[in-house]
């Protein structure tokens, strides 16, 4: 199983590098939760917590839209059966560089949860 979270966790980066919200999105369960600063920020309503495909591509298209150079570049991946913690520099142009880590919850091979934190 930690092999196929690895997979996983590949293609969200080739997806999200790519800014193609159809296959990012498929890697994800119909009730998908996600979490990030960023959000909580943006859209403090949401106490930084989104849930379902259609509230994953608000969010991300409105990131993607308003930063078209948006790259994430991984610098570490630790599966198990059940997630990934993903290490990635996020990188803006004039911007400068961020260090992030992110947890995907795994589940019958699509992710369930995301939690990201800001280094």
């Amino acid at each position: 199983m930690a092999e196929q979270n690895y997979v996983i966790a590949n293609k969200w980066f080739a997806a999200f590098n790519e800014q193609n919200l159809d296959a990012l999105l498929a890697l994800y369960d119909d009730n998908a939760k996600h979490y990030s600063p960023k959000l909580k920020i943006r859209q403090p309503e949401t106490n930084g917590m989104v849930t379902g495909k259609a509230a994953l591509r608000a969010w991300w298209q409105d990131a993607f839209d308003r930063l078209p150079t948006l790259r994430y570049i991984p610098t570490t991946l630790t599966a198990n059966e059940d997630r990934v913690f993903m290490e990635y520099i996020r990188t803006v142009a004039n911007e400068p560089d961020m260090l992030i880590a992110e947890v995907l919850e795994i589940s019958h091979g699509r992710i369930i949860a995301s939690r990201v934190y800001h280094g």
